[in-house]
């Protein structure tokens, strides 16, 4: 039998040094926008989807093919200079898995990653901060001395007080007991809506981290209001059962 939930691939290999980006809804949504965005400009392939008898029962459709709502991509691009970069992993979902579920999905991510040798694991996070979000720094918490040490270095504001809910919350304190380097970027964002602008955001400090991947967060400003638009047609389509003949996609 299964455990529950599991990792099902569809291509095997490891992927030492990668950066694995996490990407679940939180506050105006950026998490799962910005790890769309990645993986969509990205072009990075499907290597494996995370099941559970748990998960809301429907599916992303992309490309024409189904997978399950927590999917897993990756892919490598080439340095200037024609050499192998580090690989880029994204794993990301647009539902909220219920709080009994955070904890298996988050360990099971934290174990995959370990298995796979990713050597850092970022997730993105929104903060509420209403009307002012646009004079709201990026803050960032970080499980390891090392990855501390390279909040400094890409110039984000180390969050000293506070707390981090969800997916991140257990992946911080269980990468800290454990020294596994996870690094939370937590960025404004409304509340009322699915906040393409608040990705953005999150985006050029990933673009810092990860400068050979050349993101361009910019479209991502410019697409803002139809990304905006494709969110609540995905949430909207996940609250109602499907019509016979409704050909509209969720994209994912």
């Amino acid at each position: 039998m299964e455990p529950d939930p599991f990792i099902n691939e569809y291509k095997y290999g490891k992927y030492p040094k990668a950066m694995a980006v996490v990407g679940f809804p939180s506050v105006g949504l950026v998490g799962s926008i910005a790890a769309n965005f990645v993986s969509r400009t990205m072009k990075l392939e499907r290597i494996a989807t995370m099941i559970s008898k748990d998960f809301p029962p429907y599916t992303i459709i992309h490309d024409g093919i189904p997978s399950s709502p927590v999917r897993i991509y990756a892919g490598e691009r080439a340095c200037d200079d024609g050499v192998r970069c580090d690989q880029l992993v994204v794993i990301m979902s647009e539902f909220i898995p219920r709080p009994d579920l955070i904890k298996p999905v988050a360990d099971l991510i934290l174990q995959w990653c370990k298995e796979k040798e990713i050597d850092t694991i970022l997730t993105l996070e929104g903060i509420n901060v209403g009307e002012i979000a646009g004079e709201v720094p990026i803050y960032g918490v970080a499980s390891t001395l090392r990855t501390r040490e390279m909040l400094e270095k890409y110039g984000v504001k180390e969050m000293k007080e506070g707390m981090v809910s969800g997916i991140s919350g257990v992946l911080l304190y269980e990468g800290e007991r454990l020294g596994i380097d996870v690094i939370c970027l937590l960025g404004p964002a409304r509340l009322d809506y699915p906040d393409a602008r608040g990705a953005a955001r999150l985006l050029e400090i990933v673009a810092k981290m990860l400068p050979e991947l050349k993101l361009d967060p910019e479209p991502l400003y410019k697409e803002a209001e139809q990304i905006e638009q494709q969110m609540k047609a995905a949430l909207e389509s996940m609250r109602q059962p499907r019509k016979i003949g409704d050909e509209s996609l969720i994209y994912g």
